[in-house]
């Protein structure tokens, strides 16, 4: 049995500067070999990005963390570029846990693919790498700063204790990532709930304020939700209803659920959709 310490790879997508990344970092500074690569700027709403556009340049830097000095990487790249970087070229062997996160605003509903944090999660169990995404719920106008108002002392002891479960390796077959998101206002002492992804949007784009096409039209967004609709077993009515912690496993496989041959039959036109 090898007595080598996991490796643990930290990233986000709110940049290599976020206190919700050093946050996560201090969380783990004792379970293994800490490796930090991260966008070097802000990396919101990228997804699962690969831009060919990316130079993929690395920048070294010297960070204190529980008065430790570590060398740490910010990557000119994505979250999913950052961990590929990371897996490629800085870590000595595959890391045994992949930790995205502590992000600025809760990740939830059907626009989860929009978030960096989870994209560098999925991609991480892409490459065979257990993954945690960790967000911490935040006022809307909070969510692209690094505010010292967020206290991510709760959300990282949860890190914590899913990603040392993680590192165990003995996640049930389809588990290849967790989602977590943690409530405003949440204490170490608040439950925690498995939930599954609701099918319900949270984040709705906004029309852009413009006179003419050719000018600057940048989309926004804005918070449209009553959680008490949302499915009971869902992340949306956990966080926002509920005020619990939700932990959602996530699949790389998003087939669709539905009966494949039922499926077939009505493509076919042999069977009629009831």
């Amino acid at each position: 049995m090898s007595e080598e310490r996991p490796i643990i790879l930290f990233t986000n997508d709110d940049g290599i500067e976020s206190p919700g990344l050093w946050a996560a970092v201090q969380a783990f500074t004792d379970l293994g070999e800490i490796l930090v690569v991260a966008p070097r700027e802000q990396q919101s709403g990228m997804g699962r990005s690969l831009p060919i556009a990316s130079e993929g340049r690395i920048h070294v830097q010297e960070m204190m963390i529980n008065d430790q000095n570590y060398t740490v990487y910010a990557v000119d790249g994505t979250p999913a570029q950052a961990v590929q970087h990371g897996v490629l070229e800085l870590a000595p062997r595959l890391p045994s846990l992949v930790v995205s996160g502590i992000n600025y605003g809760e990740n939830t509903g059907n626009g989860v693919t929009i978030s960096g944090t989870v994209g560098a999660a999925l991609e991480a169990a892409s490459l065979g790498i257990p993954a945690i995404a960790m967000s911490q719920e935040t006022p809307k106008d909070l969510h692209l700063s690094y505010s010292v108002d967020v206290d991510f002392t709760v959300a990282a002891h949860f890190a914590r204790l899913f990603g040392e479960w993680l590192i165990k390796d003995n996640r049930p077959d389809d588990v290849d990532a967790l989602k977590v998101d943690v409530p405003w206002g949440a204490k170490t002492t608040t439950d925690w709930r498995i939930t599954r992804l609701s099918r319900r949007r949270v984040y709705w784009p906004t029309r852009p304020e413009r006179e003419a096409l050719s000018d600057i039209g940048r989309l926004g967004y804005h918070f449209d939700a009553d959680p008490s609709k949302a499915e009971p077993n869902s992340d949306v009515y956990a966080l926002y209803q509920e005020k619990v912690v939700s932990v959602t496993p996530i699949s790389l496989d998003i087939t669709s659920r539905t009966d494949p041959f039922r499926l077939a039959q009505i493509i076919k036109g042999e069977r009629q959709l009831r």
